[in-house]
């Protein structure tokens, strides 16, 4: 695959495809536990995993699975890996996998992972599915993340709190006040209502911005000057 490919492949999953912003898949837990950047990038982290390991699992078992019992062997793989980020959480950041709690196996049943296993990797060598996956994955965690950051500053009045439960007791004094410490916060941001209407807001958004980028390409191409046309005459000309 040449370098433009994955090119598009970082597009597609960053912006052109994203997950919660175009395709609008795992949607329950996009704004179940965006309530602080903390458990966004938890879940964002684990299913950026799950989505790049399975992907490569599946392209690497493509050729040898019939079409009878691909979707099941698809899941069990995506379970498979499902379990293995869920036993490394309970390891190493067992109180961030108590507060995620349901949502981390329920990565299973995330449409964006299953999609893209049957999409994309079961038709594409190991290299490509696995960026794929990891593209997909950080779209995804990127919308996790401003999700969080949003309704955590607005809701909270904090930014980066609590993040030493995902990295340990370094990141305790991480946490920032953007509104002072008397800031009484914003409950609806916090209740997944908010959560509805930041997601709404960053689709409006980006939709806004993809309108502006195809009126100034638009406009770019009208400008350009046509190439010349050379005419060829064959014959004589009385």
């Amino acid at each position: 695959m040449s370098q433009t490919s994955y090119r598009e492949i970082a597009l597609q999953g960053l912006w052109k495809n994203n997950p919660g912003l175009v395709q609008l898949l795992g949607l329950c837990p996009l704004l179940a536990v965006t309530g602080s950047v903390v458990n966004a990038l938890g879940l964002g982290i684990a299913t950026m995993l799950v989505l790049a390991g399975s992907n490569l699992a599946v392209s690497l078992i493509r050729n040898a699975v019939s079409d009878a019992v691909r979707l099941p062997a698809f899941v069990m793989i995506i379970a498979a890996f499902t379990t293995c980020t869920e036993l490394l959480m309970q390891a190493f950041t067992f109180e961030l996998y108590q507060i995620l709690g349901i949502f981390i196996p329920l990565i299973v049943t995330n449409c964006v992972i299953l999609g893209r296993a049957d999409a994309f990797a079961s038709k594409n060598s190991p290299l490509p599915a696995t960026m794929d996956g990891f593209m997909m994955g950080s779209g995804f965690l990127l919308v996790l993340l401003a999700i969080g950051s949003i309704r955590e500053i607005i809701g909270s009045g904090t930014f980066l709190a609590n993040m030493h439960l995902l990295f340990g007791e370094t990141a305790r004094g991480w946490q920032v006040n953007v509104f002072g410490e008397n800031y009484r916060g914003f409950l609806v941001a916090i209740l997944p209502p908010g959560a509805f209407l930041v997601a709404g807001l960053l689709i409006a958004l980006k939709n806004i911005i993809d309108a502006r980028i195809q009126k100034h390409l638009a406009a770019r191409q009208s400008q350009e000057p046509k190439a010349n046309r050379r005419v060829r005459t064959t014959g004589q000309i009385a």
